[in-house]
Parts: structure tokens; sequence; C-alpha cells
């Protein structure tokens, strides 16, 4: 629908405005928003700190065989089934399930995996905010062993335990560290700023201790951009994307630039690299890649249901799905050759192995790749910039996190007031996220974080899509209720959602993505009723919010 001339909605001076076919709940700027959305939705901290590391451990190069299987059979067809759920039926995680009311505990499994990673995701992005911000200085605080929090272990590439080494005695210091490494294992100045600095970590788990001040006020902080980013919900944060999403690929590239030039990246590369086939018949090695595809791209977590709720009705989300599965799967590839060309330099520098400098998680991003950017020129411009893309990462994933609980929440209650005070329930949402995330910012909090990141999104990401596959494709499915994917994507052919996955690949046939009334239609004629089974007929004019035309209704109704 077109409007008169204005600015609204990303339209210029003298163009028509266009108006979101669902007056209720809103739709898009435009599909260019929606997709940057969902790639910084993909793409996070987990193609940096997650991928490279299961990739050199499980086989290196061979690791890409399983996973890109997984990505084909797995990943894009489960990304494709959320997204056109989520644009047919134009609600969030908890409302989409009255198409199977018993089957609504889906919804909530997927509210309680994103409420988890929430909470302690924004905790590494308040971290990443601590490092960014102590990163502002000449000398870059882990660099050397002469700081009160550094114990008589210490061992720096920079200098002598507890000392800094003068020019004079660089050389001879360099020099014998490999020795020093080989006899014990080396603690390195990053480390011990890590553990007993910014985390002042407790002996144990129920040990709490104190609440970390710092690290509670980056927390603060996180959560206030956050809010302020989703304050006017997709219309706000649909805008900021454009730079979150973007310019963590400009960072990328420049750290991989400066990487490759450094003596011993290459080794770090071939590392990262070089294939070990017979790890493949190892079924963890299989195991891994799944469970990373499913993590990375955001299956069963609701965010992608939600996100393409807000799409227009004639999305051709097929296209968004292959699009957004592709980016995020070689967005990870790419960060390994960032991320091991900086190891391979350590190495290099050390005198040891990779292996001996490669790690993941929290211990590559604070500790492992942190100590690297000591070793080069003007490091603290690394540092910045380093930290800067963790953070936009991070932020990416946050907004999604957030709006599919603020979305579930509104559209299943569902009243005019609680769609116009939708910034209430954000502010509300950040604040809950706020106080959980507090005890993690204690001296006990990593032992937390690291309990819910291992278990909040593995094995109960697989047993929740299970369960959706099986209630769209044969619950909700053999009821003779077809679900329009081809319909959505702008054409008239009809595919029953008992057949979705089996007929997948036939829809990028000529002919199917057309929205001609006319075009010629490939074999899919999976004919059936248009509507969603089990919504009543109010619920499902508002959730097309009256997108179609009476002619495209009474089509329907035949």
């Amino acid at each position: 629908a077109i409007g008169s001339s204005g600015t609204g909605n990303g339209a210029v001076p003298g163009e028509p405005v266009k108006k979101d076919e669902n007056s209720r709940r809103g739709n898009w700027g435009n599909q260019i928003e929606f997709v940057l959305t969902s790639v910084g939705y993909a793409v996070g901290l987990g193609n940096v700190w997650r991928f490279p590391y299961l990739c050199y451990r499980n086989g290196g190069g061979a690791f890409m065989f399983p996973y890109f299987i997984m990505l084909v059979f797995c990943g894009i067809p489960l990304f494709f089934l959320e997204l056109s759920f989520g644009q047919f039926t134009s609600l969030g995680c908890l409302g989409v399930w009255k198409v199977s009311p018993m089957f609504k505990g889906v919804g909530y499994g997927m509210m309680v995996v994103s409420t988890y990673i929430g909470i302690y995701y924004n905790v590494v992005i308040c971290i990443a905010f601590y490092y960014f911000f102590m990163s502002m200085t000449n000398l870059l605080p882990w660099t050397y062993c002469n700081n009160p929090w550094n114990t008589p272990d210490c061992t720096g590439v920079m200098g002598t335990p507890r000392t800094n080494a003068t020019f004079a005695n660089v050389s001879a210091v360099v020099s014998g560290l490999t020795e020093i490494v080989n006899r014990t294992k080396r603690t390195s100045p990053s480390e011990e700023y890590w553990r007993n600095y910014v985390l002042n970590v407790s002996d144990g788990i129920g040990n709490f201790g104190e609440v970390r001040l710092p690290i509670l006020g980056c927390l603060a902080v996180s959560w206030v951009v956050v809010f302020l980013c989703l304050i006017r919900g997709v219309k706000s944060s649909g805008k900021v994307v454009y730079f979150t999403a973007t310019f963590p690929y400009v960072v990328l590239t420049i750290l991989f630039i400066r990487g490759i030039t450094l003596e011993g990246a290459i080794s770090g590369i071939k590392y990262y690299l070089t294939p070990q086939w017979e790890k493949i018949l190892d079924a963890k090695v299989w195991g891994d890649a799944a469970s990373q595809i499913f993590y990375s791209l955001g299956c069963a977590w609701g965010g992608l249901i939600t996100m393409a709720s807000y799409n227009k009705f004639h999305n051709n989300c097929f296209r968004d799905s292959i699009i957004i599965s592709v980016t995020n799967c070689g967005t990870s590839v790419y960060a390994g050759f960032v991320i091991f060309s900086i190891l391979g330099f350590m190495a290099n520098h050390l005198g040891v192995d990779v292996s001996e400098v490669a790690d993941h998680g929290p211990g590559l991003a604070f500790v492992a790749y942190p100590e690297a950017l000591t070793l080069l020129p003007i490091s603290p411009l690394w540092s910045l910039l380093f930290f800067f893309m963790l953070i936009l990462l991070g932020l990416g994933t946050q907004f999604c996190l957030l709006e599919t609980l603020v979305t579930a929440v509104v559209d299943e209650i569902g009243t005019d007031w609680i769609i116009k005070n939708k910034t209430y329930v954000t502010l509300g949402v950040a604040i809950v996220g706020f106080l959980l995330g507090v005890p993690l910012t204690t001296q006990a909090g990593i032992y937390w974080l690291l309990l819910m990141d291992n278990y909040a999104a593995s094995f109960s990401l697989v047993v929740i899509s299970c369960i959706m596959c099986i209630c769209i494709m044969y619950v909700y499915g053999e009821s003779s209720k077809s679900f329009s994917t081809c319909s959505i994507c702008g054409n008239d052919a009809r595919l029953s959602s008992s057949a979705l996955l089996q007929d997948l690949l036939e829809i990028s046939r000529p002919g199917l993505g057309s929205s001609s009334p006319g075009a010629p239609q490939g074999p899919i004629r999976h004919c059936g009723p248009r509507i969603c089974g089990g919504v009543p007929s109010q619920r499902r004019a508002e959730g097309r919010g009256e997108r179609e035309t009476q002619g495209e209704r009474d089509g329907a109704k035949g």
C-alpha cells in the first residue's frame, strides 16, 4: 500500500511512504533490515570463539565436510522452516502454536532457551565493554607481570616475571622463554589479569564472594544500550543493524590483513585447515558439527520465528534463509583465518606449537587473543578494534533475544493496550534480565556463566527442533491444514507442511519464485486450505494484518 509523500519509514523527501501491512504489530522498514538483523542474530560470538577451535580440534579442514553436510541437510531446512512459520502466522514463538495448542510447550522451551542465553550473553558483552574501556591506554594492563595481581609464576612474552624487561635484555628473555614454557606450564599476564583482577575468581561455584562493581557497571551499560536500540521494537533495531551487522566485517578484514602479514601466520592457518581425514569416522566430530550449526544459526531459539513474523506476507523467505545461512557459515570460516593467523604468530614468537596457545570460549576472547595483541605495534589500537567487534557481534544477537521474549509476551496477551505500550514491556524484560545477570558478576560468576553456556543451548536445541518438525509436518500437516510456504514466497503453489522438507529443494526451481499469477509452476501442488488450522477466524485476520485482498482470500478458500 502506498500513502502520501513524506519522510517516514525510511523514505526520502518526495518519495511515497510505504505503509505497514500489519498495522497492529508493524513490519520491517524494508527487507534489508530483516536480512541484516537475521545475520546479526546468527553471526555472534560463537563464530569467533567457538567454530575455529572446534575446527582445529576435530580434524581441521576435514571438519568442514561434516559441518557443511549438517548445514545443507539440517541447518538450512530448519532455518527455512522457522522463517516461513513465523512469516505465515505473523506471531512470536508462543503465538504461532495456536496451530496446535498441545505443542505450545515447544514455544515455552524456546523462551527458556532465549532467557538463559540472554542472561549470560549480556554478561559476556559487558566484559567485552570492560576490556574495551581498559584498552584506552598507552600500555595494555595485561602486557607485563609487574602488577599487584600477578603471581610469582607469571611469565610474560614481553618481560620477566614481575619486572619489566629493559631493551637490552629483551632478546635474552625471549631466547630463554622456550625453555621456561617447556619446563612448566606458563601462566601468562593476560590469564592472571583475567582471573585475578577482572573476575577475582573464587575457589568454587558455591562461594559467590563479592559483586565485581566494574563488571556490574558495564552490565548496566550493556542493558541500557540494548534497551535503547529496541525502544521502538523492530523500527529502531532495524536501523541500528545497518552498523552493528556490517562493521564487524570491517574489523575482521582489518585484523585478517594485519594477521596474515605477521611472521608465523601461515603456520597457524595450516594448523587450522590441515585435514585429518581419519577423524571423519568419529561420531563426536559429527556431533560437534551438528551442535555448532544449531548454536550458530539460532535454530530453536525462537528468534527466527520472531524476526520473520515482522516480514511482509509475500516476502521470499526461502531466498533469505539461503543468504543468511551461507553468510553465517562463511563468517565462521573467515573468522578462523583471523584467529589462527594471530595465534600462529604468537606460537612462532614463543617457539611452541600452535596447540599450546589455541583456546576457545572466554579463554580465547579474554586470554589468548589479547595476549597475542600485546606483541603487535600500537597494541591498544588492535585491542580496541577486537573488543569493539566482540561488542557488536554480541549486541546483534542480544537484540533478537530480547525482542523474542518481548514479542512472545505481547502476542500472548494481545490487547491493544499492551501493543501500544510495548516499550514498557521491553523495559521490564531488560530490568529483569539485568537483575538475573547480577549473580554472574560475582567472584563465582564465571562458573555459572560457563555452566549456562555449556547446557543452555546444546542438546536442548536438537530436542526442540525435532518436536517442532514432528508437529508441523505430521500433526498440523496430516490434519489437512496447508502451510502455504510457496504462497508466502510470492506465488500460487501451495506446499503442504507434511511435505515441506522433502520438497525443499524443489522450491528453487524456475518459475516458483515468481509473483506473477501466470508464472509457470513446478511440480509442487500440495493443495489445501490456506488458513491456519485451529486459529479462530478473527485471530487469523489479525495475524495477517489485512495483508490480502478479498479476492486473494476467496481464491484461498477455493
